[in-house]
């Protein structure tokens, strides 16, 4: 063991020279100290190659040094041993592979088939909408819109609001002004603590189908003639008016459209409503709109009271209309239900005393109270552009007292209400609840259906519309995003060639505007894309011109004046379409027609003749001109047979060739057409094996135009 003892002894000997050399580096941030690293430790293991194998010291790896020294383990790999060269012991550094350059790295990429990526539309995520009330500080504003109180303290800051303290109560203006700048939409609660709450009169809708006679009943129980100075007979508005019964107490009346066009008209009735007439003819029975009627009252869960009306008519059956009401899932009192049912005639005014008893016993039922001292909470009905007096709101008061002088903000536009008038067209100082009256002093024209809102001063109205004004331009631009874009991509069928048709709409008021367009958008097809680029109130105007001549559209007017002649002469040397109606069955006609004459239409392959091979001729010809030519004897016995035409060959009842044809005589003269019944010499291309009793189709390619369908409930559609 003396080579053993002497190999231990040289170890030692090389780790102490190793320390002494100055080429050790001396690293800080040690534990114990400093850190030293050996450069020349490897020196031991040449001096002992017998001992890798047996040594139990190990020359791959050892160990100098405690706990208490200042020098750590150190492993020496076998990679570590072969870059040092010792190739005695049999460790060699794996060779690097060569660099070999790959072919055709210089070339371009292969052209690939495009494959658009699945854009999926993004889903209509509903906005966020609130509920905010008088007081409401701002840490309970931020807990229902979901933002940080310094944000919406920022945003108050922003906006010029000053508010010392997050506990500080806020008034409903400035709450829907700081929702409104984080992308909110509010809900105003109004209460009515600590103020004077009286009763109030009933209002009350009246809906039903078309031509059933609701403003005939209305005229009835009102003693005037409003249907006689509708256009066309038919309702097309929203009107609101008073009626004191004979007992002395007075209903609010709010008289419906029952055109299928006007369903968004009778969805606002319902909505600012206390009961609904269902109006049903005793002669006609249950129909679409008075589905709809029904829908909409069960939607706004307003109580109903049913009229038969027209029960004067030889043909009225009352007992039917019941049966049918019931089948529909209205419960009346006859069946054990709560829906009142009374038999009128507008006509013969019979049964109008049942139905006031019915409509006031159902609101004493419901005990109508509202608020009468504080600001006012209104519904807009109606809206129109005076010539002279600008925008005039039809409204109905249904909580607090409208005064003249206040300042509103009606939807997005703002005004100082300059005079209040009544429906008989007096002037008056204030509207109370359920009173309409008709507001004159707004900036703009606003949308029906908008909710009238009383502000202090004229700066808040300013911002608070400028705000509204934004965030419907943003809703705006959401929706049109999400009609852009299409559900999906992965669909392979070609899409049909459509024509866009570019639509201005003018009204006389600003329900009607929504009407027309809500109809005219039914009528869009696969074929024709009813573009409405522009809606107004009023007559038509030079600047409706000038736009309809840059974007090449049509003007469609409803229930308006007609233009000065200058304006008409105008469009017609810029060839401009003008479609001026007073009754909505006719708008929609002749807008169909139009669609009808604009639309591509798609081709189709049809049958215009067939002819029977009654003999065959051969015509010889020498070689160098080719095939002997075979002649179809025909006679034409069904439609005609056309040189232009594809010529199908039948034989026991199979197509055998389908080819074009070379030539068509009659007699001796060449002919383009051969009517039924008259014979015909016949070639078609590359065919030369006739047999008689063969069947030649003619057949050609015609454009197939889309149709107008309309229902008997007056709802139209295009039909491709």
């Amino acid at each position: 063991m003396a080579w053993l003892e002497l190999g231990r002894k040289r170890i030692y000997m090389n780790i102490s020279r190793a320390l002494n050399k100055s080429s050790f580096r001396r690293v800080a941030g040690s534990s114990n100290g400093s850190i030293y690293t050996a450069q020349s430790v490897y020196a031991s293991a040449r001096c002992m190659p017998d001992l890798i194998n047996h040594s139990s010291v190990g020359v791959a790896g050892f160990s100098i040094g405690t706990k208490e020294g200042d020098i750590r383990c150190f492993h020496a790999s076998p990679e570590v041993w072969a870059r040092r060269g010792d190739e005695a012991f049999g460790l060699k550094a794996p060779k690097k592979e060569k660099y070999v350059r790959k072919e055709g790295r210089n070339q371009p990429p292969v052209e690939a088939r495009y494959v658009p990526r699945n854009v999926k539309a993004p889903n209509s995520i509903p906005d966020k909408t609130v509920e905010i009330f008088e007081g409401m500080t701002l840490v309970e504003l931020a807990k229902r819109t979901g933002k940080s109180v310094s944000s919406l303290h920022d945003v108050l800051t922003n906006v010029g609001e000053k508010v010392e303290s997050e506990f500080e109560p806020l008034s409903m203006d400035i709450a829907e002004l700081a929702a409104m700048e984080v992308g909110v939409d509010v809900k105003r609660l109004h209460s009515a603590e600590g103020t004077e709450i009286v009763p109030r009169p009933p209002v009350v809708t009246v809906m039903g189908h078309v031509d059933h006679g609701k403003t005939s009943l209305l005229d009835a129980l009102r003693q005037t003639s409003v249907a006689a100075r509708e256009a066309g007979g038919i309702t097309q508005h929203l009107g609101a008016f008073v009626v004191v019964m004979p007992s002395g107490a007075s209903i609010t009346f709010l008289d419906t459209p029952g055109h299928a066009a006007f369903s968004a008209m009778r969805a606002r009735g319902a909505a600012v409503t206390d009961i609904v007439v269902l109006v049903v003819a005793a002669d006609d029975g249950v129909m679409p709109q008075t589905l709809e009627a029904m829908s909409h009252a069960k939607a706004a869960n307003v109580p109903i009271v049913v009229a038969i009306n027209k029960c004067d008519k030889p043909g009225a059956n009352p007992e039917r209309v019941k049966l049918q009401l019931a089948s529909e899932g209205l419960l009346l009192e006859e069946m054990g239900g709560d829906v009142q049912v009374i038999e009128v005639s507008a006509l013969q005014k019979t049964g109008l005393d049942n139905l006031e008893e019915a409509l006031l016993l159902q609101a004493e039922m419901m005990d109508l109270k509202a608020r009468i001292d504080g600001p006012a909470q209104a519904y807009v009905v109606e809206a129109r552009l005076d010539k002279g007096r600008g925008p005039l709101i039809t409204t109905i008061v249904k909580a607090g007292t409208l005064t003249c002088g206040q300042h509103v903000v009606v939807g997005s536009e703002w005004g100082r209400i300059r005079a209040i008038k009544d429906m008989a067209g007096r002037l008056t100082q204030r509207a109370t609840p359920a009173m309409p009256v008709e507001i004159e002093g707004l900036r703009g024209l606003p949308m029906a259906g908008d909710d009238v809102i009383v502000v202090h001063s004229e700066e808040r109205a300013r911002m608070l519309s400028a705000g509204r004004t934004r965030k419907f331009e943003e809703n705006r631009l959401r929706r049109k995003l999400n009609e852009d874009i299409p559900s999906s991509l992965e669909s392979s069928e070609e899409v049909p060639q459509r024509v866009e048709m570019p639509v201005i709409v003018k009204a006389d008021v600003q329900g009607t505007v929504q009407a027309v367009t809500d109809a005219l958008r039914t009528l869009n097809s696969s074929q024709v894309l009813l573009n409405v680029v522009h809606v107004g109130v009023g007559p038509i105007s030079q600047s409706d011109v000038d736009l309809a001549q840059a974007c090449g559209a049509c003007i469609v007017g409803f229930n308006i004046k007609s233009p000065p002649t200058a304006l008409s002469q105008a469009a017609t040397r810029a060839s401009i379409k003008l479609i001026l109606h007073r009754v909505i069955y006719h708008l929609l006609e002749d807008i169909g027609n139009l669609i009808i004459e604009k639309a591509p239409g798609t081709f189709e392959t049809q049958i215009a003749g067939q002819a029977e091979v009654l003999n065959i001729f051969e015509v010889k010809r020498s070689k160098s001109k080719g095939p002997d030519i075979k002649i179809a004897g025909c006679r034409v016995v069904e439609g005609f047979v056309a040189r232009t035409g594809t010529m199908r060959l039948l034989r026991s009842g199979e197509v055998v060739f389908e080819g074009n044809c070379a030539s068509l005589k009659r007699e001796t003269q060449d002919v383009d057409t051969v009517k039924k019944g008259n014979e015909c010499g016949l070639i078609i291309s590359d065919w030369y094996d006739f047999q008689i009793g063969d069947v030649i189709q003619c057949l050609e390619q015609v454009v197939r135009k889309p149709k107008f369908i309309k229902s008997e409930s007056g709802a139209v559609r295009i039909e491709c």
